[in-house]
């Protein structure tokens, strides 16, 4: 039985250009679900909810409580009352001006939300790499299968151009002249992936494209119509 480095060695020196040992662990689990066909993308918000504590959730509510308009006005009703209170109690005030007591409360809550809002933003970014990481594999297993799929058409492409010109008699000579002149041009009896034959204007030419590499361009227009109505 193949283990899974020999079943990704094929992919992976195709797509990586590397053995499966150089692999890393996303990219070990990419090529096998695009082996498989099957679907990588899952739900990153789940995942990381349901792997949460009750310390980190109870981070994120205070967070976000003490990040919301909700928890300013009511502050700003609590400091607004607690300060007329003393004011109008004048020597009978709980905590009278400077209002030492109210300072060391305030103190007291920043001490306690600033680790607790840390807290929630540590999370944050590490939701985020993982959203960063699956956005990179989703992403990773697409161009894989794009560049799978134009190399698949490419070969349907190239059988099916074959079999086309496989009873062209005068292909040769064709080929002969683009190889001469850099163009060719003429007519040819042809024949289609079905089997069945059709004639067909053929013009090719020889050109160099922007990299410098050397291509050829083809172009066939079935005139069996235009044939049959001269």
């Amino acid at each position: 039985m193949a283990t899974p480095h020999k079943f990704l060695t094929p992919a992976a020196e195709k797509w990586f250009g590397k053995s499966p040992e150089d692999l890393s662990e996303r990219e070990r689990r990419v090529l096998m679900k695009a082996e498989a066909h099957a679907p990588i993308s899952h739900n990153v918000n789940t995942a990381f909810a349901a792997e949460s504590t009750f310390g980190e959730r109870l981070a994120d509510r205070v967070a976000a409580f003490g990040g919301s308009w909700t928890f300013i006005v009511l502050f700003c009703v609590v400091l607004a009352g607690w300060v007329g209170l003393n004011l109008a109690m004048a020597r009978a005030a709980f905590d009278p001006y400077p209002f030492i007591f109210l300072n060391l409360m305030l103190s007291m809550v920043a001490a306690i939300q600033a680790p607790v809002i840390m807290m929630s933003q540590n999370r944050q970014g590490a939701k985020d790499r993982a959203d960063a990481a699956h956005d990179y594999e989703v992403n990773l297993k697409a161009e894989i299968e794009i560049m799978a799929l134009h190399e698949k058409m490419d070969r349907m492409r190239t059988v099916e151009m074959e079999a086309m010109l496989a009873e062209a008699p005068r292909l040769p000579l064709l080929l002969a002249q683009r190889e001469a002149t850099g163009y060719a041009a003429g007519q040819l009896r042809m024949r289609r992936a079905d089997g069945s034959f059709f004639e067909a204007d053929v013009s090719s030419t020889r050109f160099t494209d922007s990299s410098g590499q050397a291509s050829t361009s083809l172009i066939v227009r079935d005139i069996t119509q235009r044939l049959a109505m001269e």
